[in-house]
């Protein structure tokens, strides 16, 4: 009995591993919202620094770099502003590697939308 329940553990934890989410290295196509509603588009470029953070680069009218970290579906990252604002995204990762998220800035009302989806 001992034996199924150890099989089964480890059977789980197997499907567990497959099932979490993968954020490739690469450019990004960015669409977005701001906080005013008003639209952007840019690109992003994903560089990994581990199995689970990375570093992001922003270009959409002005750039953008920030620390970033992947955990089951959800990736997050977090950046500072020229002018020294910090600003937060949250992305959920899809089944086909779009990044699908909502952003902030520490201080302002509201958030944003936005999405990259892999080039």
């Amino acid at each position: 009995m001992k034996k199924l329940i150890w099989i089964c553990l480890a059977a789980t934890l197997g499907l567990a591993d497959a099932a979490r989410a993968d954020v490739s290295a690469g450019t990004y196509a960015v669409e977005g919202t701001n906080l005013d509603g008003s639209r952007y588009s840019g690109t992003a470029t994903i560089t990994l620094s581990s199995e689970t953070t990375c570093h992001i680069r922003w270009s959409v009218g002005s750039e953008s770099d920030g620390i970033c970290m992947l955990y089951d579906n959800a990736f997050a990252a977090a950046y500072v502003f020229k002018t020294g604002g910090v600003g937060l995204v949250v992305y959920e990762v899809m089944d086909d590697g779009t990044l699908e998220g909502a952003w902030t800035i520490d201080g302002e009302s509201g958030s944003g939308t936005e999405t990259l989806t892999p080039q």
